[in-house]
């Protein structure tokens, strides 16, 4: 039986070459062109992030003018201390007159500066006080220590013409998608992601269980859980969901696999059974079965397998629910999050068991909690089917090779899962 930490290595040795195309291949190949307005509602948190692929040159400054910070009066700095006639309004959105000598032009923020203008006060520094009251003046006074570029976004100042927006290898945010609409930027290219199937095995799942087993039928919870977390890590999945009838099982894995995905997850049919298809189907083209020192989660299974032709990575979890999550989180969430740019591990803490607990002494036990004032509370047991009990909880809490028993008050290391 293997370490956890023998595992992680050996799945990071089978799984490094196909996160190259979203890690490091920045070039003319594997680049996806999209639009900027159609990322907007396809990236973030359900959809997964995304990698500039090349990077895109401002094709103009920002701001594209100079623009007033403050709703008040545009003038000429050189009028400072002065009393000046008010002139005609300047609204966002329009190209101004040139100001007239001896003016000063109530001007709104995001509007255009004019010519002969360089400098702006603000509304509050009059009385009224404030638009559109301030819009009844005649007269304006002009405050002494007005000095040039006062409250006046000058062109450029955020992004001169020319300038990269972004940089190839960028991680597509929601400030980086703004900059680029803010610069008129249209069309992208992007790293194209890894493309992963989902493959949930087992012939009790619904829709595969025939009418005389229909009774004993559940719902394949584990593609929609693992194909969400693929998701928050930037990577596109699809689902394949097949019985334990090793012809039928090839026959769909050669085709759902084409040559579309890059790396082949599984789930169910690699324990002790009599049906592991998964494992009596893979194992003779090189898949590697070895259960690993963890609770849940202990069987495991990884290798490069023929599959459609050609060489396939394949990463094999447990069919229990909580099994596939935990051991996604534990194994493959680092790897995918590190090429997406994204942080390897969920945000971690050291706090005192706030109750005692018994663990399997040879194993390294995940179990799952909440953390409240303090201290770890346990939610649920350790059994590997109790899902509900995960998504009620807010962290893994991890209890180490070694420990027979938990006490109230030890210290146990928590991951965030929120």
């Amino acid at each position: 039986m293997r370490t956890i930490g023998h595992h992680q290595r050996e799945l990071e040795a089978l799984v490094a070459p196909v996160l190259l195309t979203l890690a490091d291949v920045i070039g003319d190949d594997g680049l996806e062109a999209r639009l900027v307005d159609d990322l907007a509602a396809d990236t973030g948190a359900g959809h997964g992030y995304r990698v500039l692929g090349r990077a895109v040159g401002s094709p103009m400054p920002l701001p594209p003018f100079d623009n007033s910070q403050m709703d008040g009066f545009a003038v000429r700095s050189a009028d400072a201390g002065t009393t000046l006639r008010v002139g005609e309004p300047i609204p966002a959105g329009v190209v101004p007159a040139p100001l007239d000598p001896g003016t000063a032009a109530p001007i709104m923020t995001g509007a255009r500066i004019p010519d002969g203008a360089d400098a702006v006060f603000p509304v509050e520094a009059t009385e009224p006080g404030a638009f559109p009251a301030a819009l009844s003046l005649t007269m304006v006074d002009v405050p002494a220590d007005l000095a040039p570029g006062t409250y006046v976004r000058t062109t450029g100042s955020d992004l001169a013409l020319g300038a990269p927006v972004v940089t190839a290898g960028a991680a597509l945010t929601p400030a980086v998608l703004g900059a680029l609409a803010a610069a008129g930027v249209k069309r992208i290219e992007l790293v194209r992601r890894p493309r992963v199937l989902v493959v949930s095995t087992g012939s009790e799942l619904s829709g595969l269980a025939d009418a005389a087993g229909a009774g004993a039928a559940i719902n394949d919870a584990n593609g929609v859980a693992l194909r969400a977390a693929l998701a928050e890590v930037g990577v596109e999945s699809r689902i394949a969901r097949v019985p334990d009838d090793e012809p039928r099982f090839l026959a769909a894995l050669d085709a759902a696999v084409g040559d579309w995905a890059d790396l082949v997850l599984t789930t169910g049919g690699i324990s002790a059974g009599a049906y592991e298809v998964v494992r009596q189907a893979l194992e003779p083209r090189g898949l590697a079965v070895t259960p690993v020192a963890m609770q849940p989660g202990g069987p495991q299974a990884s290798g490069t397998v023929s599959i459609a032709g050609r060489p396939v990575p394949v990463v094999s979890f447990p069919g229990n629910p909580v099994s596939a999550l935990v051991s996604f989180e534990v194994f493959l969430r680092p790897l995918l999050a590190r090429a997406a740019r994204m942080p390897e591990s969920r945000a971690t803490q050291v706090l005192p068991a706030a109750s005692a607990a018994v663990s399997p002494e040879g194993k390294h036990q995940v179990r799952r909690g909440r953390v409240q004032d303090g201290l770890v509370h346990f939610v649920g047991g350790p059994s590997s089917h109790l899902l509900a009990h995960y998504a009620d909880a807010t962290h893994l809490v991890h209890v180490p090779v070694g420990t027979a028993a938990v006490e109230p008050g030890d210290p146990l290391t928590v991951w965030s899962l929120r």
